[in-house]
C-alpha cells in the first residue's frame, strides 16, 4: 500500500485559474463511494489529460477515468507562464545531437497542433496567441547565453531576429533590456482556461473526479485509489502527478522539487494603455540567464511577472513565502516598468517544477499495470502534451520511432538521498539566483 504523504493545495490567489473564461464551468464531482474504471489517470493536467484523450481512442468501450486533487486548473498545468513552446527551452537544456533536435522539435510541433485541434474542437476561449517568444538580457555578463542561442539557432538554420536596446524596446514597450532574439513558432495563452477548456471537452466521454486528493493508493492485479469517503477500483493506473509522483515512493530519488512565483496584475486601465502600449502586440520574455525573470503582456492587457527559485520538499508555500515573492515581483515590476508604478498585482501565487538531475522526465512502467510520466522540467505543456499520448500509445502496445526516442531519452538519474539533496539543490539555485544579476 502506498501512503501519500504530500497532497497538492492550492498556493495563494492563482491568477490564471481566477481569470479564465470558463471558471465558472463546472467538471467532474468528488470521488465519494464506490466506483471503477478500466485505467484510471491520476492528474488532470495536460499530460493527463492528453493520456486520457488517446486511451479513450484506443479503447473506446473501456472506462477511463481521471482524478484530480484540485479543480482542473488549480494544479501546475494552470500555474505556469503560459508559454507553448516550439524550440529548446534554457530550462530543459541539454548537449543534443542534431538528430535528437530534430525529434523534439518534431515532438513539440505535434503537441502544439494536438493542443491546437482541441482549442478549436472545444471553442475554447484561453487568449491563445502565436506571439513568438524573445529571450532577452540585461546583464552584459548574461548576453553570452543570447549567443549561445544565436549560434544553435544558426545551426539548425531557424528563424529568428536579434534586436538592440531600442529596437527590442519599441516591440515590448520597455527599454529594461540590452538585446533579446525573438523566434517566431511559441504560443502564448492562458494555461488554466486551455487544460480547463481541454477537460470540458474531453469529461462527454471520460470520467471526471475533481477536488479528489487521493491519501493512500493500493497496489496489485487491481489499483485502489482511496480518498476521504470512496475507493476507485482499476485494472490499469497512468499517473501524472508531476513533482507530486515521489509521494507515491514509485520514482524515489528522481524529483527535485523546485518552488516558483507568478503575480499578474489587473487589465492596465484605458489611460495608460493608451499611453505606454497601445502600439504593442501581446508578447513573453524569458531570460538568457537560468534564474532570470519571466515576463508577460497579455492579450486582455495584464503583466505577468515570474521568478524565484526555491527548493522545496514540502512542495507547499505560506502566506510569508509568497509576501516575499511579491516583494521581488514588485521590484522586478517596476525596474522594466517605472512608469507602472500605481499599477497593482491583483493576483500572487506560488507552483512546482518537476526538476530532474540530467532533464530527462521519467516515463515508466515500473509495475504490470502502472505507468508514471513526470518531471517536464519546467516545459511541461508542449512536453506533456506528446508525452501524454505516447503513453497511451506505448500501452496500447503501438511502435513508432518517435515512441522509441522517447523511451531512450527518458532515462532520469537519480537525485542523492537527503540531506544531500537538500544542500546540493539549495547550493545550486543560491549560486545560479547570485549570478543572475539585474535579469531577476
Amino acid at each position: 500500500m502506498g501512503v501519500i504523504k504530500c497532497l497538492p493545495q492550492v498556493d495563494g490567489d492563482l491568477g490564471w485559474y481566477l481569470t479564465a473564461a470558463n471558471v465558472k464551468q463546472s467538471i467532474g464531482r468528488p470521488l465519494k463511494g464506490q466506483q471503477r474504471a478500466d485505467i484510471v489517470v491520476l492528474g488532470a493536467g495536460f499530460t493527463g489529460l492528453s493520456a486520457a484523450q488517446r486511451l479513450k481512442e484506443l479503447y473506446p468501450n473501456q472506462t477511463i477515468a481521471v482524478v484530480e486533487a484540485l479543480d482542473v486548473g488549480q494544479g501546475t498545468s494552470g500555474r505556469n507562464a503560459g508559454f507553448i513552446i516550439d524550440l529548446p527551452h534554457n530550462v530543459d537544456a541539454q548537449e543534443n545531437t542534431p538528430e535528437q533536435d530534430a525529434h523534439i522539435r518534431r515532438l513539440n510541433a505535434f503537441a502544439i497542433e494536438r493542443l491546437q485541434n482541441w482549442r478549436e474542437q472545444f471553442q475554447i476561449d484561453c487568449l491563445w496567441h502565436q506571439a513568438g517568444k524573445y529571450l532577452v538580457a540585461k546583464e552584459t555578463a548574461n548576453l553570452a547565453g543570447l549567443d549561445a542561442f544565436e549560434a544553435s539557432l544558426q545551426k539548425r538554420q531557424d528563424a529568428y531576429q536579434r534586436f538592440k536596446r531600442d529596437a527590442l524596446a519599441a516591440r515590448l514597450g520597455t527599454d529594461y533590456y540590452q538585446e533579446g532574439i525573438f523566434t517566431p513558432g511559441n504560443i502564448l495563452m492562458n494555461p488554466a482556461a486551455l487544460v480547463r477548456g481541454i477537460a470540458l471537452g474531453l469529461q462527454e466521454h471520460i470520467d471526471f473526479y475533481t477536488r479528489s486528493p487521493i491519501i493512500h493508493i493500493e497496489y496489485g492485479d487491481e489499483i485502489k485509489l482511496h480518498t476521504v469517503g470512496g475507493v476507485l477500483h482499476a485494472k490499469k493506473m497512468v499517473q501524472c502527478t508531476s513533482s507530486f509522483t515521489d509521494a507515491s515512493a514509485l520514482t524515489k530519488n528522481t524529483i527535485a522539487p523546485v518552488f516558483t512565483y507568478g503575480s499578474l496584475t489587473d487589465p492596465l486601465p484605458e489611460h495608460l494603455w493608451q499611453k505606454h502600449f497601445h502600439h504593442i502586440q501581446p508578447w513573453g520574455v524569458t531570460s538568457a540567464h537560468p534564474a532570470g525573470t519571466t515576463v508577460r503582456w497579455t492579450p486582455d492587457r495584464r503583466i505577468l511577472v515570474r521568478n524565484i527559485l526555491e527548493f522545496n520538499p514540502s512542495q507547499h508555500s505560506s502566506e510569508q513565502q509568497r509576501q516575499q515573492a511579491w516583494q521581488q515581483h514588485r521590484a522586478s515590476f517596476e525596474a522594466r516598468f517605472p512608469f507602472l508604478k500605481q499599477v497593482d498585482f491583483q493576483y500572487t501565487w506560488g507552483g512546482v517544477l518537476a526538476v530532474t538531475m540530467n532533464y530527462q522526465s521519467v516515463f515508466a512502467q515500473p509495475q504490470d499495470n502502472v505507468y508514471v510520466i513526470c518531471g517536464c522540467n519546467g516545459v511541461g505543456v508542449a512536453k506533456g502534451t506528446y508525452l501524454g499520448y505516447y503513453m497511451a500509445e506505448m500501452m496500447h502496445g503501438n511502435n513508432s520511432e518517435a515512441l522509441e526516442f522517447i523511451r531512450q531519452t527518458s532515462q532520469p538519474t537519480k537525485v542523492p538521498p537527503e540531506p544531500f539533496r537538500s544542500l546540493g539543490a539549495k547550493w545550486r539555485i543560491h549560486k545560479e539566483q547570485q549570478t543572475a544579476g539585474l535579469d531577476i
